[in-house]
């Protein structure tokens, strides 16, 4: 997908508006957050928290690691 935006100016900022298709691809719509993170070429918009993310994968990490420690404390 290569979609062009237009900055428009909003109040002293700025914005773009992003076409139907784009919030679908991104499955968000009015009210939803978005996240803007830098990638080695550019930017990357996405609806996941990367933060959230990565502290997933580490909670995931730990609870592999320690599963029987986890399995006991759960009795």
């Amino acid at each position: 997908m290569n979609t062009q935006l237009k900055v428009t100016k909003i109040g002293n900022s700025a914005g773009v508006v992003l076409p139907k298709e784009l919030l679908a691809r991104l499955r968000v719509g009015p009210g939803d957050m978005i996240y803007a993170t830098e990638s080695p070429d550019g930017v990357r918009l996405t609806a996941a928290n990367p933060d959230f993310e990565a502290k997933m994968a580490l909670a995931e990490q730990i609870m592999r690691e320690d599963r029987d420690i986890l399995r006991v404390l759960a009795k």
